[in-house]
This record gives C-alpha cells, sequence and structure tokens, in this order.
C-alpha cells in the first residue's frame, strides 16, 4: 500500500521563534479594512485567529489584539453572520463579510462559537459572548436531534431560491414591526429599496448602535429594545416561511466539535443548558457510534455506518476531555483515554512519525490517505497532537508526549512558510 502526506523528518527544533516566524507570515497577509485573510472569497479559517488569540496572550503585542478585534467584529456584524437567528454561513463571495453562500455547516459554527467565546474570555466584550451564545442557542434551536445529536448542514436554497428563506425588503419590516419601529430596525440593520442582494437585502450592520443613535436622534436604550424585540418578532415571522432542507445526518467528527464547545461554553458562561447538551451528546455518541467497540462515522434512522477515520476518534475524544475539563467527572475523562488507546493502535505509524488518516482495518487502497493541511476545519492530526499534550500532562503517560512530539517535529518549514494552513498545529506547538 501506498502513502500519501509523507513529510521528511526534521531536524529543526520547534520554538517560540517558529510561532513568531508564522505570526509574521500571517500579518503580511491580513486584511486591515475589513478582517480576515487574504481577499474574495473570504472564509472564516477560525483556527487562524484562535492562534492569534494565543500569539497575544503569549506576547501581549497590542497589534495581535486589533487584528482579531477588527476580524471578529466585521464578522460578527456582516452578512455572513445571521443577524435575525444567529449562526454563521460557509463563507463569503465578497471582502466585506456581506454576501454569502446561504448554506450553514455545523463544523463552522461549532468551531466560530468557540472562537468567540475564547476572545470573550481575553476581553470580556458583551459582543463576543452574545454572538457565542447566539450560534449556541441556534443550533439547540435548528440543528439538534431529539436523542442529543448534531445535525450536518443547512442548505442555501428553500423553494428552489437560493437565500429566500433570509432575506428582506424594508416593507416586510414595517408590516411586522409598525411604521414607527420597522424604518429604524431596517435602517439599523441595511435593509432598504435599492436592496444588497438581488433586489432584496441580507441583514448586516454597518456602524456600532451608539452611532446610529445619535445619528438618528434615537436613544442608545430605545434602539437596544428596537433591536432586541424587533429580531425576535422577524425570527417569529421568518419561521412561518418555507424552510431550507436540513441534512440530518449525524457525523461523529463534526459532533465532536460541537461536543467540545458546547462543554466549554457552559463551563464558561455558567449556562446549565449548554452543559447538559453536551452531555446529552456525549451519551448519544457512546450509545450509537460504537455499536461493536470499533468508532464508527456517520448516523442516520437509528442506522450507524462506515468505519471511523483519524478525525472521528481525535475530535469525539478532545470533545469528551473538555466535557471531563467542565463538570470532572472522571467517566468522560476514561472514554477519552479510551479512545486514545484505540486511536493510537488503528492510525498511528512509528516509521512514518505521524498519524494515517484511515485505519489498520480500513479496506485497502491504493494510497492510504493522510492530511496534514487545516483547511476550513483542523485536520485529525493537528488536533490528536494537541489532545495527546494535553492528556500527557493529565495524566502523567509520557508515550501520548512522545508520540505528539514526533507528529509535530516534520511541519516546522509548513508552519512558518503555510500558518494559514497549518494554524491548529500552531495552536498544538503553542500549548
Amino acid at each position: 500500500m501506498g502513502q500519501s502526506g509523507s513529510v521528511p523528518k526534521s531536524a529543526d527544533l520547534l520554538t517560540e521563534h517558529t510561532l513568531d516566524q508564522a505570526y509574521a507570515n500571517l500579518a503580511s497577509n491580513f486584511d486591515y479594512q475589513n478582517g480576515g485573510f487574504g481577499s474574495a472569497p473570504k472564509f472564516p479559517q477560525p483556527m487562524t485567529p484562535e492562534f492569534l488569540l494565543r500569539q497575544y496572550q503569549r506576547t501581549g503585542d497590542n497589534n495581535t489584539l486589533e487584528m482579531i478585534n477588527l476580524a471578529l467584529e466585521k464578522m460578527a456584524r456582516g452578512g455572513m453572520y445571521d443577524q435575525i437567528g444567529g449562526g454563521f454561513h460557509s463563507y463569503s463571495t465578497d471582502n466585506y463579510w456581506l454576501v454569502h453562500h446561504f448554506e450553514k455547516m455545523l463544523y463552522d459554527n461549532a468551531l466560530l462559537s468557540r472562537l468567540y467565546l475564547h476572545a470573550y474570555q481575553v476581553t470580556k466584550r458583551p459582543l463576543y459572548r452574545r454572538i457565542t451564545e447566539e450560534i449556541l442557542d441556534y443550533s439547540l434551536r435548528e440543528m439538534t436531534d431529539t436523542n442529543g445529536g448534531f445535525y450536518s448542514a443547512q442548505d442555501a436554497d428553500s423553494e428552489g431560491v437560493e437565500g429566500k428563506f433570509f432575506v428582506w425588503t424594508p416593507e416586510e419590516i414595517s408590516q411586522i414591526l409598525g411604521d414607527t419601529d420597522g424604518p429604524i430596525f431596517a435602517e439599523y440593520f441595511d435593509i432598504s429599496n435599492r436592496g444588497n442582494f438581488e433586489g432584496s437585502n441580507i441583514p448586516n450592520i454597518k456602524i456600532k448602535a451608539s452611532e446610529f443613535a445619535t445619528r438618528t436622534d434615537t436613544t442608545l436604550d430605545r434602539l437596544i429594545s428596537i433591536i432586541h424585540n424587533g429580531k425576535s418578532k422577524v425570527l417569529a415571522k421568518r419561521e412561518t416561511r418555507i424552510h431550507p432542507l436540513c441534512d440530518d445526518k449525524i457525523l461523529t467528527s463534526w459532533n465532536g466539535m460541537m461536543l467540545k464547545s458546547f462543554a466549554e461554553a457552559g463551563a464558561i458562561l455558567s449556562r446549565r443548558d449548554y452543559l447538559d447538551a453536551a452531555i446529552s451528546n456525549a451519551q448519544f455518541l457512546l450509545n450509537n457510534m460504537k455499536p461493536d467497540g470499533r468508532l464508527l462515522r456517520t448516523y442516520r434512522n437509528g442506522v450507524s455506518k462506515l468505519l471511523g477515520y483519524l478525525e472521528d476518534y481525535a475530535f469525539l475524544a478532545d470533545g469528551l476531555l473538555s466535557l471531563y475539563e467542565s463538570t470532572f467527572n472522571l467517566d468522560w475523562l476514561s472514554q477519552s483515554t479510551e479512545l486514545v488507546t484505540d486511536m493510537i493502535a488503528l492510525f498511528w505509524d512509528e516509521s512514518l512519525g505521524g498519524f494515517y488518516d484511515t485505519g489498520l482495518d480500513h479496506e485497502e487502497l491504493l494510497i492510504r490517505p493522510r492530511d496534514i493541511f487545516d483547511n476550513a476545519q483542523p485536520c485529525g492530526g493537528s488536533i490528536a497532537t494537541e489532545l495527546l499534550l494535553k492528556l500527557a500532562l493529565m495524566t502523567d503517560n509520557e508515550e501520548y508526549e512522545t508520540i505528539a512530539g514526533e507528529s509535530m517535529r516534520p511541519l516546522h518549514s509548513l508552519m512558518t512558510r503555510a500558518p494559514g494552513g497549518t494554524a491548529q498545529w500552531l495552536a498544538a506547538l503553542d500549548f
């Protein structure tokens, strides 16, 4: 059997200098006007701001914090964020985070809710807490199975038209909120007669509420009341529309990501409902995705199937570890380390010095795949590596630390040359 993703072993030491080189590379590619990296189409790339948060915590450099705040504010106020119902759409087709592909993916919202949660921990900005809670509340409302699993995605189209479910006209807003509050709500969310998307409007926020209140001669308290009550009423009206289709399959890896987000948010924000959702999800996954001890990848309509990949083991074990950290229930730590034992046996290759994506028991392929890049989501190897580093400290298991070090060391050159594609590896190195 062949192999892919092979990286030559490196004698270079991984040090803080590696992190600083990666940061300098990222800073040179940052969009200092609109936030984010590169040009349209723009993807949120949540692992990269996560690395910047760690860099700021380590160095205290205010320029790094300014980059983080610009990116997170622009994304949170843009049209790519569902201003009415919460949750992020998948990516922006322009530089301004306005027009987007209307699909919503579970993994995006798992990673972004955690990014805003961590930014709230660092800055204590209320905006970041609000976005975290709105994403998770949306996930509970629209993406959660009655048994505790999280659905994979919501479609972009409804009634055969992309975005129809999500867009508005000023007349529609006034019909819901009246002729006094309606125009104020519409103007605040950039809902105009000229439109910003195919003759209709994607709600977005162009200026801060305090500035808008001053400009429109409205008290800030009244504006906040109009926005808060208006969003509730507009959302209720939107619920009467024909919804986009929901992809209701439950993927182990993506569920592990969202499990981690709910577990962390439950503890950090003192939200018992989030912690309950995390526990329910963990119980569902352990009860349904390991029918014969071997972790499976996908579940739908009562049927689990397909052998789990590295990312399924790594993300679920990582989510269970966060649930242990949030509850101090040792059962979750035990379940996490049990998965890690199996993960090493199935996916680790000593001669390669890395993890494969498919297990030893997978059907034989021409090339055994190994993806080492963090793309729209972290790769299995980078999550497995940071997970092993954490568990090495918690359990005093030297094998975990050895494997993590061997897995990370060959990526020194990639981390400095392509930090946007190795951001989760950089987070593991920072840890």
